[in-house]
C-alpha cells in the first residue's frame, strides 16, 4: 500500500521498531536521527531511557536509565548533540550520542513560577545562532529563548487563544529564515514568531498537532494528533496527507506523538498514548 500523494508517496516498513527489533519498549513520545541515520527513540514510560536503533530498526543499545524521570522530546544537531526535556525534573538537558550529560537549564524537580522556566517544559530546538527555544508547554503556556550558555533572553505567550497565547504549546522549530514556528496543540494551530517572539502569522487549517519536523528542503512534517501526517510547505500549504484522522485503529497512524524524517527522506513516526511499543517507518518511494 501507498500513503501519501504526489511527490510525497511513501510505503510502511512492517515490523521495524520497537519489540520486534530486540528490546520492547513503553510509552514512545518522541525520536530523531543522529548523522548515520540511527534512530533514537524516547521509552518514556515506565522505564525511562533512550534506544538506538540503525535505520534497518535493529536494536543497537540503550542509556539514561538512571537521568531520567519522565522525557518527553528529543532532538539532535547537526553536530550531533542531543537536545532534550524531562517533564518532572522540569529541565533541558543535553547529550552526547553515548548519553554523557553535557548541560542541564533549570533546577530538577524544582518547577518555575508563572511565565519562569520551567514547568514541565515539552520541547526544545537549536536556532540559527545558536539560540535555544523552548515551549513550557504542560505546566504553563510559555516560549523562553536562551543563550547556549543558559542565559533567559525572552519570554513570550499566556494560556489563552488570543493571538500569541498559547494552550499547550507542545513543539518548537526553527525554519531557514530563523522563524520560530511552535505547535500550539490547545488551539489547533502553528503559530509563526520572529527570534525575540514578535507574532508574524499561524496556520489554522490544520488539526491539533503533537510535533513538527522541517527537512533540509524546507518541507514541513507535522504529526497531527487524531491520527494524521500532513506534509506543507513553508507557505503552510498542504503537499500531501495521510493517516486516520478520527483517530479510529487502522493501518496508518492512530496518534502520532513524535515524527522525523531522516537524510533518505524516509519517515519515522511514533504514537501515543493509544499504540504502546508502536513506532513505525513510512520509506519514500
Amino acid at each position: 500500500m501507498v500513503y501519501g500523494s504526489g511527490d510525497y508517496t511513501y510505503e510502511r516498513v512492517e515490523g521495524w521498531g520497537g519489540g520486534a527489533a530486540g528490546r520492547d519498549l513503553g510509552v514512545v513520545s518522541s525520536m530523531a536521527c543522529d548523522s548515520q541515520d540511527r534512530v533514537y527513540v524516547i521509552d518514556r514510560e515506565p522505564d525511562p531511557a533512550v534506544v538506538v536503533y540503525d535505520r534497518e530498526g535493529r536494536f543497537l543499545f540503550d542509556w539514561g536509565q538512571d537521568v531520567f524521570k519522565v522525557p518527553h522530546s528529543i532532538w539532535i544537531s547537526d553536530d550531533d548533540i542531543i537536545y532534550m526535556t524531562d517533564v518532572v525534573l522540569h529541565t533541558v538537558m543535553t547529550f552526547t550520542l553515548a548519553g554523557k550529560l553535557l548541560s542541564t537549564i533549570g533546577t530538577p524537580e524544582k518547577p518555575g513560577g508563572p511565565g519562569q522556566p520551567f514547568n514541565a517544559p515539552t520541547w526544545v530546538v537549536l536556532g540559527l545562532n545558536d539560540d535555544l527555544y523552548v515551549t513550557d508547554g504542560y505546566g504553563q503556556s510559555y516560549a523562553h529563548r536562551f543563550t547556549t550558555d543558559g542565559e533567559l533572553l525572552c519570554t513570550w505567550g499566556g494560556h489563552g487563544s488570543e493571538t500569541g497565547q498559547f494552550d499547550t504549546p507542545h513543539c518548537v522549530r526553527v525554519d531557514k529564515d530563523g522563524r520560530v514556528l511552535i505547535v500550539d496543540r490547545g488551539n489547533a494551530r502553528v503559530q509563526i514568531f520572529d527570534a525575540e517572539g514578535r507574532y508574524l502569522e499561524s496556520w489554522d487549517h490544520l488539526l491539533a498537532a503533537n510535533d513538527l519536523f522541517i527537512d533540509p528542503d524546507n518541507t514541513v512534517y507535522l504529526a497531527e494528533a487524531p491520527g494524521r501526517v500532513s506534509i506543507l510547505n513553508l507557505d503552510g500549504e498542504v503537499l500531501s496527507q495521510w493517516g486516520n484522522r478520527d483517530g479510529k485503529s487502522g493501518p496508518f497512524v492512530d496518534a502520532p506523538h513524535g515524527i522525523w524524517v531522516d537524510s533518505h527522506g524516509d519517515v519515522y513516526v511514533c504514537e501515543v498514548p493509544f499504540a504502546h511499543n508502536r513506532i513505525q517507518k513510512f520509506r519514500r518511494v
